[in-house]
């Protein structure tokens, strides 16, 4: 449900009945650049809706210049997937680790509210270079001194955690070091990349 890459669903997979088109509440008809599929499916899932994985092709997808999806902004994309994290997981943690201290972890943490900005107690990856660096300063805050999150192996991490690591692009060595914490994807952990 979180994440950009993840298991394909796609509005002309959706098998739902028209009662419950009409529950959720139709498409937001806000015009060009409003991402109404995602919007439907937030609130799909917002209102008890569940995703079930069919492991069969339901569309051949044509791409074409002219289509519409390219009138949506990566970011406003972006923007509504960070809302929805934090609406749905993170107003109900106290606390919790960002599981890459690259690029989007530090990405995600920029784009976090404010309050939960504070609930991040560290970055955690295995790249002994950002490792020995020891923190990441936000340097476009206005708070002063300006914040600095601690940086540390995965293995000194505390749970629960948002992932921001990509499934299948490390030879499995990312999976095998999830796999070794025995956490609980749903509760301990969560995939956002």
């Amino acid at each position: 449900v979180f994440t950009s890459h993840g298991p394909t669903v796609i509005m002309p997979t959706w098998f739902c009945s028209r009662e419950w088109f009409f529950h959720v509440g139709k498409f937001d008809e806000g015009g060009k650049g409003v991402p109404e599929d995602l919007l439907f499916f937030y609130k799909h899932i917002q209102k008890g809706g569940e995703v079930f994985r069919v492991n069969h092709c339901l569309l051949l997808y044509r791409y074409h210049p002219q289509a519409a999806t390219h009138s949506v902004l990566e970011g406003t994309i972006w923007n509504h997937r960070v809302r929805f994290l934090e609406d749905r997981v993170l107003s109900s943690w106290a606390s919790f680790t960002i599981w890459n201290a690259g690029k989007q972890g530090k990405k995600l943490y920029r784009s976090l509210s404010p309050a939960n900005q504070k609930k991040v107690t560290a970055f955690c990856d295995v790249d002994e270079k950002k490792i020995t660096k020891g923190f990441y300063t936000y340097e476009e805050s206005e708070e002063r001194p300006k914040p600095k999150i601690p940086i540390c192996h995965f293995r000194d991490a505390t749970p629960p955690f948002i992932i921001c690591v990509k499934l299948d692009l490390t030879g499995g060595a990312f999976e095998t070091n999830l796999n070794m914490l025995s956490l609980k994807e749903g509760m301990d952990y969560y995939h956002f990349n």
